[in-house]
């Protein structure tokens, strides 16, 4: 792991975990609870200030994978008569769900800001210019081509509504998948003529194939990048065989290619039973058609096998920035910060009932590598990332499982219901159950990203 991904990891986490404990900080202290410590991070004080003995202390620990806020409690330990007052457990019951409920709901409040802030500042995304759809996919039964250009989408064809990058469009294809429905699709070629319309059916979609994959699986995989050769390494098989920077490829092996990742495929599949097919390209150069054949050199990683050329194969994909004034921007931080609020339960929903994999379940590595990657693309993406990662910690954290917050206001619920809180020996039982839960979901989600990192998943 780099340095880079170490220290956005850290990042991430600190900027989550101080806004989680500062909800439920500056709600207790609204409601006259006294709260002893705020620590962000476990294990050694690294940093510590109070500014008089009984102020609030506050510290930053050795180990910053999480936090808390310690309050008056007599459950925890004995009370002063004269600060009884201020211990939590003395609180009314709506004061005590209200300090619980607050750390989610600020990692909410958070996602809505950075959502708003990344659009505001505009970020960098793929026009939606769709690559090739994979075969037998969704998206090339529809009759989507290399090249279109995705304009509009619509449910029922009464409303349509633009689409602002290909990001835009897979996400809405993805939140169509998950109820079910097809989209109906506007689509040009990419200089924006020939217009026609196309049913995206997603109506027989799996909701357990709705992963992180899933954009791919339905043909919308990457986007459209023109055949042109970018850098070609010196020495390597493209520049023996003469192939030079801005050759476009017209043909390989006499089938016309519409798209880069076309030459992409086609070179790493001439390699068979271990041995480097040549492959037949040709190419304009200057106004010249020129017929070229060269033998891919033979790469193995991760367990597979394929060709290389030492060429970059294609242009950049063609990028639009996406921004919002700020009424519109902050809408849509709303807007997003709900949807994907509501597609994390669904996905979790179904991975309880077997209908969606375990592989969605994501870990520190993955959270890491893609805070290092986000940072790296600029303000904008890193901010959304961060807003994705507070919609998650705040949704898991209500949970109704011991341990979390959505446990405690469980507990508090069945105390409004009945008039009582829950038995010691039941709140021991249900925390020590909800600790094998929480072992068992950071297990499979460290599982995953070592697989993923293996090349496995």
């Amino acid at each position: 792991m780099s340095f880079d991904n170490v220290w956005a990891f850290v990042l991430t986490l600190g900027v989550l975990v101080v806004v989680h404990e500062y909800g439920h900080y500056r709600v207790a202290v609204a409601c006259g609870v006294k709260v002893l410590r705020f620590s962000v991070g476990f294990g050694r004080v690294l940093w510590r200030r109070q500014a008089h003995p009984d102020a609030t202390e506050f510290v930053v620990c050795l180990l910053p994978l999480g936090g808390y806020v310690r309050m008056l409690d007599e459950r925890e330990e004995a009370v002063p008569s004269s600060q009884l007052s201020q211990a939590f457990n003395r609180k009314p019951l709506w004061q005590r769900a209200a300090i619980v409920f607050a750390g989610p709901l600020a990692n909410l409040l958070l996602a809505v800001l950075l959502y708003a802030g990344a659009h505001w500042i505009g970020l960098d995304e793929p026009k939606a210019l769709v690559g090739p759809p994979a075969a037998a996919s969704a998206a090339e039964r529809a009759g989507l081509r290399a090249g279109d250009w995705v304009r509009a989408w619509s449910h029922g064809g009464d409303e349509w509504r633009d689409v602002a990058s290909l990001n835009d469009l897979r996400w809405q294809v993805v939140q169509a998948a998950l109820h079910r429905q097809s989209v109906l699709l506007q689509v040009t070629d990419r200089d924006g003529r020939d217009s026609r319309t196309l049913t995206l059916d997603l109506s027989q979609i799996e909701t357990r194939e709705v992963d992180a994959a899933f954009a791919a699986k339905v043909g919308l995989g990457a986007p459209w990048r023109e055949p042109v050769l970018g850098e070609v390494k010196a020495g390597g098989p493209a520049e023996r065989a003469g192939l030079r920077r801005g050759d476009r490829v017209l043909l390989i092996d006499g089938a016309a290619v519409t798209d880069a990742q076309h030459v992409v495929d086609a070179i790493r599949a001439s390699v068979r039973e271990g041995r480097a097919k040549p492959v037949s390209l040709r190419v304009e150069r200057a106004g010249q058609m020129l017929e070229i054949e060269v033998t891919p050199r033979i790469v193995q990683e991760g367990g597979k096998t394929f060709g290389r050329i030492d060429a970059v194969p294609g242009q950049a994909p063609v990028m639009v920035k996406v921004h919002h004034g700020v009424f519109e921007g902050l809408w849509k931080g709303v807007e997003r910060t709900a949807e994907v609020s509501m597609m994390t339960l669904r996905m979790l929903g179904r991975m309880l009932i077997g209908e969606a994999s375990l592989k969605n379940l994501s870990g520190p590595l993955t959270i890491a590598d893609f805070a290092g990657q986000s940072v790296k693309l600029g303000v904008a993406d890193f901010l959304g990332f961060l807003a994705l990662v507070s919609v998650s910690l705040g949704v898991l954290n209500l949970l109704p499982l011991p341990m979390l917050d959505g446990g405690h206001l469980m507990y508090y619920i069945f105390e409004g219901v009945t008039g009582r809180p829950v038995s010691d020996a039941w709140l021991a039982r249900l925390q020590r159950g909800g600790i094998v839960v929480l072992l068992m979901m950071m297990s499979v989600a460290l599982f995953n990203d070592v697989a993923r990192l293996l090349g496995l998943h």
